[in-house]
């Protein structure tokens, strides 16, 4: 049997010791195992009390998912049950918010939504029919055969997909997309970048729509006939010196006879080809539990392995998730949509219709106003979710704005935009940005800077400044203080020129009182010898 998706359990006795409001579900039962959540009768969210919560009082109390939050308005059955759906510990009506309608976890088109794995909110196998999981399936057999037979890899199905092929014979309900794998002949990283590149090539030659994840991570996007797309993700599995490591963040010891020659597995009556030994690699992934379904299953990845697998291809997106999370949840409906004073500022000191570069748009807000001032607008930022909020917005306008993902955390991605900024000089927007980035993606965007920026460009930058007795900036743990001077002295180090620095209240993320905001103007000069 699949995973269950439970819906109301007012057949069942209660057994109690579970309250949901609107903070989250409230867990005093012990030893409850994880939990499925049901709103009106659909699966939407699975967790673990003692993983996913915070002491309270003798048990855990855990937050609703920022990206359920905006639901929350209204009255909605509430069901709690364990995985088997068998027993109930909450089954009732429970209203959120001022609103009184019943609630609707789905998107614009009226179909359900569900929280994933990794936090975001998607149309689970459980709210997909079965002609569409035959569009996913044959998609996905199609994407290993030209994996296996055009790119000349040993692809397999793996992860979810793989589970749920040797548990059930099905696809897990709470899953969204499928995971297939191969297993490089490379040992060397830069080798194993350069295979799946010339992959990626082959692929989009096949007529496959696709997104780079990193360095060995390609993401097919499978458009179905009911207007959604599926993702089928592509991962790399290699060797270095004995051990194995898998995007995934996997990484230990698998002999490769676990991998290589390949079998084959069912799914739904379609054959894929798996792991010569199906159970160990799932033993691997899941650890040895993996037979007993787990909706809330997290991965708990060796920290060094991760730290290898980041440094090797992925570049350094330690709050990229995070951010997703916040420009596609709640808390961004509190981010202003006018303008801001920095970006007003920032046009008076411009000619009408010159370029500019908004280096973390967000919402969009400032990339808007600036393109409907008359400039030609490039907004980008390394949250998709933020991209999409920035598109979307300018979609409504009859404004010159195109957007992109910039990861300044990943050196390669940096140098090429960073050539072809070279090419089309623009002017570089930047507020709220380099407090939100780590060491070294922000020396990243001062390369970023003095690629782009060499003759008449400036940098306009905004940032929350460090003080005597001032407050974290908003939002918490996502954005933190930075000494001016120290900035100053890192933009000089790229061979940058400060042309003004000044320090004073100022707005946050939020356009809350901030008593020190540091405006900085910064150029960099052209090379001598050269034309501006």
């Amino acid at each position: 049997m699949t995973d269950p998706v439970p819906g109301p359990a007012a057949d069942r006795e209660l057994v109690g010791g579970v309250g949901v409001d609107g903070r989250g579900v409230h867990v005093t039962a012990q030893g409850t195992g994880p939990l499925v959540l049901s709103v009106e009768g659909r699966y939407v969210w699975s967790l673990t009390p003692e993983r996913d919560g915070t002491s309270q009082g003798g048990g855990w109390l855990v937050p609703w998912p920022n990206v359920l939050q905006r639901f929350l308005d209204g009255v909605g059955r509430i069901s709690v049950c364990d995985v088997t759906g068998e027993t109930a510990y909450f089954d009732a009506d429970v209203s959120f918010g001022s609103g009184t309608d019943r609630l609707e976890i789905v998107d614009a088109d009226g179909n359900p939504l569900s929280v994933d794995k990794v936090g975001h909110l998607t149309r689970s196998f459980a709210a997909t029919d079965e002609g569409i999981r035959d569009e996913i399936l044959a998609g996905t057999q199609r994407a290993l055969r030209d994996l296996r037979e055009t790119c000349g890899v040993e692809a397999y199905l793996n992860y979810g997909a793989l589970l749920g092929a040797i548990r059930d014979g099905a696809m897990i309900a709470h899953d969204s997309d499928t995971d297939v794998c191969y297993l490089s002949r490379h040992e060397s990283p830069a080798d194993v970048i350069l295979e799946s590149y010339r992959i990626e090539r082959v692929m989009r030659d096949l007529g496959w729509n696709l997104l780079r994840m990193s360095g060995g991570d390609i993401k097919l996007l499978l458009r179905l006939s009911d207007g959604r797309v599926c993702h089928i993700d592509i991962f790399v599995a290699f060797y270095v010196r004995g051990t194995f490591y898998q995007l995934g963040n996997r990484s230990g010891q698998v002999p490769r006879e676990v991998i290589v020659p390949v079998s084959q597995v069912e799914l739904h009556g379609y054959t894929f080809p798996a792991p010569a030994d199906p159970e160990a690699m799932l033993a691997f992934l899941y650890g040895p539990s993996w037979r007993v379904p787990d909706p809330s299953f997290k991965y708990a990845d060796p920290p060094a392995g991760v730290r290898r697998l980041d440094g090797w291809l992925r570049g350094f997106r330690t709050t990229m998730g995070l951010w997703t999370e916040f420009w596609t949840g709640a808390a961004s409906d509190d981010v202003p949509r006018r303008s801001s004073s920095f970006g007003r500022w920032v046009h008076e000191q411009l000619e009408p219709g010159q370029p500019i570069l908004d280096v973390g748009c967000g919402n969009g807000r400032d990339a808007v106003l600036l393109a409907r001032r008359g400039h030609r607008l490039w907004a980008v930022d390394f949250s998709r979710g933020a991209v999409r909020l920035t598109g979307r917005r300018a979609s409504k306008r009859p404004v010159d704005l195109r957007t992109e993902q910039l990861i300044l955390g990943e050196l390669r991605h940096v140098l090429t935009f960073g050539a072809r900024l070279a090419r089309d000089p623009h002017h570089i927007f930047a507020r709220r940005l380099i407090g939100s980035l780590d060491a070294a993606a922000r020396d990243q965007f001062w390369q970023l800077c003095s690629m782009a920026l060499r003759g008449d460009r400036a940098l306009f930058l905004e940032f929350a400044a460090t003080g005597d007795d001032v407050p974290d900036p908003e939002p918490v743990d996502l954005e933190q203080r930075l000494d001016p001077e120290q900035v100053a002295e890192e933009i000089r180090a790229r061979g940058g020129h400060i042309e003004l620095l000044e320090v004073g209240p100022g707005d946050d993320l939020f356009d809350q009182p901030d008593p020190a905001v540091c405006r900085i103007r910064a150029s960099w000069p052209a090379p001598k010898g050269k034309n501006a």
